[in-house]
């Protein structure tokens, strides 16, 4: 699946940031094909994104919600 997420193009994605970011210094995130995410530093966004499938987005979403990070 792994392989599969890395084949998607990522020329053309909306890429979003969280309105509580500094402006210069952000993880910006985009929705990619079949429901995985894309994930990339605002410092340089020419590198390649981070991509993850549905279910390891979820798992890391629930985990900030509950606080699994601070």
């Amino acid at each position: 699946m792994k392989d599969q997420l890395y084949a998607l193009p990522v020329d053309d994605l909306e890429w979003r940031k969280s309105s509580f970011s500094n402006p210069d210094n952000c993880v910006e995130v985009a929705h990619l094909a079949g429901g995985a995410v894309a994930l990339r530093d605002s410092k340089n966004p020419g590198r390649d994104p981070l991509r993850f499938t549905t279910g390891e987005w979820d798992a890391f979403v629930r985990g900030a919600q509950a606080g699994e990070f601070s």
